[in-house]
């Protein structure tokens, strides 16, 4: 029987994971679970909106996941010329644009990298853009907090959806919060900035545990 409309779209909404930062991610659980590359967003995940710099740490972790063996991608809906900036300092592709939640984008970023969806893990602060755009392709999807809150007014205004939602979800079960120092869930390898520990652990969402999060089907109970 089909799935009904309303679950496949709720489970499009919930993230396999949810983690501080890049730097709080498991890239061993991630080889562990098959995936080859990392398609990431940049405002809020990778640096702070707009103002946000590329920094040498940032550009270690990168280093230090292509050792692991891990392709990665930019996919931004940014304007090109902060996407080049950061794809030079890192040697990283990327595509500014993006227009996601639509898939394009995210499909251009998979074949460039020439690997199949589920070896694929998008990463990105938003769940209405990143997780929204990349479920549905079979990708792995990583939420995580938001580096800054400081963001384009429309992006606070999705905000206030996207919170409840995960509140939501958090009351059915369906979700746990994220994995970082703040949480005292799992190792990072440095402290969230410019968070308290109340603007980070925030949002709830599914933790690095298990496989991923059920499909939705109570959530309207």
């Amino acid at each position: 029987m089909p799935r009904p409309f309303w679950r496949s779209l709720i489970r499009s909404l919930i993230p396999h994971q949810y983690v501080m930062s890049v730097y709080d991610l498991d890239l061993h659980d991630l080889r562990a679970r098959g995936v080859r590359g990392l398609i990431l967003d940049l405002d809020n995940t990778l640096a702070a909106w707009r103002f946000g710099q590329p920094e040498p740490r940032l550009a270690e972790w990168v280093e230090g996941a292509k050792a692991r063996g891990f392709s990665l991608y930019i996919v931004s809906n940014d304007l090109g010329p902060r996407v080049d900036l950061f794809s030079r300092f890192l040697g990283i592709p990327g595509v500014a644009r993006a227009g996601k939640p639509r898939r394009r984008a995210f499909q251009r970023a998979i074949r460039a990298l020439g690997l199949e969806p589920g070896e694929v893990a998008v990463v990105g602060d938003q769940v209405f853009t990143d997780i929204l755009g990349a479920r549905p392709l079979g990708c792995h999807t990583v939420l995580v907090v938001p580096v800054s809150r400081r963001e384009f007014v429309g992006t606070r205004l999705v905000r206030r959806l996207e919170g409840l939602l995960l509140r939501h979800l958090a009351a059915r079960g369906l979700l746990d919060g994220p994995v970082g120092p703040a949480s005292g869930r799992g190792r990072s390898d440095r402290p969230s900035e410019g968070l308290t520990d109340g603007e980070a652990g925030g949002r709830p969402a599914d933790s690095a545990r298990g496989g991923g999060p059920p499909d939705g089907g109570d959530f309207l109970c």
